[in-house]
């Protein structure tokens, strides 16, 4: 499989990014970086360093948009840390970036191999709307999407109704989720019970390798967070379930195929991403995504744990 990534490291984007080089079937062509967790300046500084520390060293790092279509960026250090990775310094690298922006290399790379390139996104999606405003075919020319974003029939976890990807740039998600790529939305509906807990940091603490050394530590900052946000010990693993869902869409045990939106103009509502969960939903509307609501943990989680041995 080749995959190119867009994401904003970030803990979570870090693992996925750990799950994805450790499978040798799948070449990751490019990874472009975006803010999010972090600046962009930061999250292209953690990509590389990670692709390193993960011996992809040679995978082409991108760097992409430094602000939302719209609105200001809302950064995320309260969760991932000043650096995006918790505190924890990752050994310097000399900078592997190259000079086309990551919506520019995404577009190049697709018109190459047209219908072979999946795209894993990871972060707030306006790269992904750059490159459809470059590349109108872009849906025609990649093979599958999958997003880390949304919430459905969940709870938000940067309003009572919007995910942190979603509500950064609600313009860029509207405009991806609206253009008819095959996608599949992997939202907070199954990521909030994805959840990595002490007893499985245990598991992962015993692991001899280097990447398990690290993300042990990227975990323990995050755990510690997301102890305060759930009220028990333990983390959701938002971007490596979307990165096991698209190596294995088999992990998704039941979902929906339907059209979804982005609320950009409600008052306590913008950002929110609307399913319509009827039974025929309105004729005319928009292409459908594919929306998993139960995913096999159990397997993801012991999966994630080989992938870091």
């Amino acid at each position: 499989m080749r995959v190119f990534v867009d994401c904003d490291p970030g803990i979570d984007d870090a693992l996925a990014l750990a799950y994805l080089a450790a499978d040798s079937s799948v070449e990751i062509v490019g990874v472009g970086t975006v803010y999010g967790n972090s600046s962009v300046e930061t999250t292209t500084d953690n990509a590389v360093r990670l692709l390193r520390l993960f011996d992809r060293p040679d995978v082409p790092v991108a760097a992409g948009a430094a602000r939302p279509l719209v609105q200001q960026p809302r950064l995320a250090a309260h969760v991932h840390g000043t650096n995006g990775l918790g505190g924890i310094e990752l050994p310097a690298v000399e900078a592997a970036t190259v000079s086309e922006s990551a919506a520019e290399v995404l577009v190049r790379l697709a018109r190459s191999a047209p219908g072979e390139i999946s795209v894993l996104a990871l972060g707030p999606l306006t790269n992904l709307a750059l490159a459809l405003a470059l590349e109108p075919r872009l849906p025609q020319l990649v093979d599958r999407v999958v997003v880390m974003g949304g919430a459905v029939r969940a709870p938000g976890n940067v309003t009572p109704w919007a995910e942190a990807n979603v509500n950064n740039d609600p313009e860029a998600a509207e405009a991806v989720l609206g253009a008819g790529f095959n996608l599949t939305l992997v939202a907070l509906d199954v990521t909030m019970r994805a959840l990595a807990t002490e007893p499985w940091l245990e598991e992962l603490a015993g692991l001899a390798s280097e990447r398990a050394s690290y993300a042990h530590r990227f975990l323990t900052y995050y755990l510690d967070w997301y102890t305060e946000f759930l009220g028990r010990r333990a983390c959701p693993m938002h971007d490596p379930l979307a990165a096991a869902v698209l190596l294995d869409p088999a992990l998704v045990t039941e979902s929906v195929t339907v059209p979804v939106q982005v609320e950009l103009t409600g008052t306590y509502t913008r950002g929110m991403t609307v399913a319509d969960l009827r039974t025929r939903p309105e004729a005319g509307s928009r292409d459908p995504v594919v929306l998993p609501t139960e995913v096999d943990v159990p397997e993801f989680l012991s999966r994630m744990l080989r992938a870091l041995a």
